[in-house]
């Protein structure tokens, strides 16, 4: 079985992460980032054989694109990890429509429209396994308060990427698992 794996903002951060575990598993990926030079970076890190792209996901017309190149290139995408985002950290009162607009379209719209892309797909092939990932401590992330957040935390730091990136693999890599919310928080949610 090919496995081919999009991994939507696998330039840096968490997507990097993810790519470089799946590249030394012998995934076929496709790293996907707004960015077409640090994609290109990202996966000339990871060795032959991988694709960079560049795609505004919250464009539609992007996304299709993107994802008929891959199938060109690679074949047919069997897992997705959507790991794109922005950060637009600002009070409420202070943010302006147009950021606001922005994290909706890239960080909620952009992840609906990689998914409905892939499971296209998917379908087709009657197999297929996507990963939407959320929020650690990468570089999107670095203004944060971090003291005052941190002690929150019951193991006391944020996660790193890698940490994320353990739980993405073994959630792709298990067939069984479906529709579950994988809590990757150092214990957070025990605090709440």
């Amino acid at each position: 079985m090919d496995r081919v794996c999009a991994v939507v903002g696998g330039s840096r951060g968490i997507g990097r992460a993810v790519a470089l575990l799946m590249a030394q598993r012998g995934y076929r990926l496709a790293i996907i980032a707004r960015n077409l030079q640090g994609a290109k970076a990202a996966a000339r890190e990871l060795g032959g054989g991988h694709l960079a792209l560049s795609c505004d996901v919250a464009k539609e017309h992007d996304v299709q694109n993107t994802f008929e190149e891959i199938e060109k290139n690679l074949g047919p995408v069997n897992f997705l990890v959507n790991a794109a985002g922005i950060n637009r950290d600002n009070l409420l009162i202070r943010a302006n429509a147009e950021d606001m607009l922005s994290q909706l379209h890239t960080n909620l719209l952009g992840s609906m429209l990689t998914c409905k892309a892939a499971v296209k797909t998917m379908l087709k092939q009657q197999r297929g396994s996507i990963v939407n990932v959320g929020f650690v401590h990468t570089d999107m992330t670095k203004d944060l308060k971090e003291e005052h957040l941190k002690k929150n935390i019951p193991l006391g730091r944020f996660g790193d990427p890698l940490d994320v990136a353990h739980a993405v693999v073994f959630l792709l890599e298990s067939p069984y698992i479906t529709g579950h919310v994988l809590m990757v928080d150092g214990g957070l949610q025990l605090t709440m």
